[in-house]
C-alpha cells in the first residue's frame, strides 16, 4: 500500500468500523471452530497487532504473526505483541506444517501470484489444519481504493473457491460479508468511475476518519451482520471470505 494510506491506516485500524467489523467477523469465525487455547494460529498480514490482541485476550497463547510491513511490525513490538515478524507473505520461513490454523484478512489480493501463496499456506498447515481467508469482492467494485492498496484482484465466491481448489484446499464455507454496505459501495464506485479515471492518485482512497456516531453505528451494523453469519451465507457483499481444509491424506 502507498505510504501515505499505511500512516493513515496505523491510526485508525483499532477503531475504524470497517477494520473493527471485519477483525470481529473474523475473531467469530475462529472462536466457532472450538479450537484448544493451544491451537497453533498464525496470522498473515497481523499489521500493529489488533486481532493478535483480541485472540491473546480470549485465551489462546500459540500465536504467530507477520506482516510485509516493517512499519506494522514496529508498531506491533510498541504495543508488546509477542511473536511478530517481518515477512514475505508468499514465501513463509517456518517449517512444514507447523499451524492448525493460519488466517489471511485481505492479503491475498496484495499478492500478484496467489497460488504461490495459498501453497505457501497450505505447506505450513498441519493437516487437517484450516485457513480462513477475507478478500475483497466482485471486480465491479473495482476503484482508487484498490489503486492506493496496490490490489492486483478483486473475488467473488466462485474465483476463490477455484483459486482455493487448485491449491489443493476443501473449501468448508463461503459467503460473502458486509451485505449492508454492497449496494451503497456499488453506486459509490460507479459514480466514482465516471466523475474520474481510476489511476488518479488521491493517496488514502476511501479511507476517511468518521464522526464517533457514525463509525459507532456502522460498527454496530457490521457486528450485527456477523451474528448472522453464524446462521446464514450472504449472496452478495463488500467482501467474501472463505474456510478451508488442508486435506489429511
Amino acid at each position: 500500500m502507498q505510504v501515505q494510506y499505511e500512516a493513515l491506516y496505523h491510526q485508525l485500524e483499532e477503531n475504524h468500523w470497517w477494520f473493527r467489523g471485519r477483525r470481529d467477523g473474523v475473531f467469530d469465525q475462529l472462536q466457532h471452530l472450538n479450537l484448544p487455547k493451544t491451537a497453533a494460529i498464525l496470522e498473515i498480514g497481523c499489521s500493529g497487532g489488533p486481532l493478535q490482541q483480541q485472540l491473546r485476550a480470549a485465551g489462546f497463547h500459540n500465536l504467530t504473526g507477520i506482516d510485509i510491513s516493517e512499519t506494522a511490525i514496529a508498531l506491533a513490538h510498541q504495543r508488546q505483541i509477542p511473536n511478530v515478524s517481518v515477512m514475505d507473505g508468499a514465501r513463509l520461513d517456518f517449517p512444514d506444517e507447523s499451524f492448525d490454523v493460519v488466517v489471511a484478512s485481505d492479503v491475498l489480493e496484495h499478492i500478484e501470484d496467489e497460488q504461490l501463496a495459498l501453497r505457501e499456506w497450505r505447506r505450513v498447515l498441519k493437516p487437517g489444519g484450516q485457513l480462513l481467508v477475507y478478500v475483497p469482492a466482485w471486480p465491479q467494485l473495482w476503484s482508487q481504493h484498490d489503486v492506493v492498496n496496490r490490489h492486483f484482484r478483486r473475488y467473488t465466491n466462485a474465483s476463490l473457491r477455484q483459486a482455493l481448489t487448485q491449491a489443493s484446499m476443501q473449501v468448508v464455507r463461503q459467503s460473502y460479508w458486509n451485505f449492508a454496505l454492497f449496494f451503497p459501495t456499488f453506486l459509490v464506485r460507479q459514480a466514482q468511475r465516471l466523475s474520474r479515471p481510476a489511476s488518479a492518485d488521491t493517496g488514502t482512497g476511501d479511507l476517511l476518519a468518521l464522526p464517533a456516531p457514525l463509525n459507532h453505528s456502522l460498527t454496530w451494523l457490521l457486528r450485527t451482520e456477523n451474528r448472522l453469519l453464524r446462521h446464514l451465507n450472504l449472496p452478495v457483499g463488500v467482501s467474501v471470505f472463505a474456510l478451508a481444509r488442508k486435506p489429511t491424506s
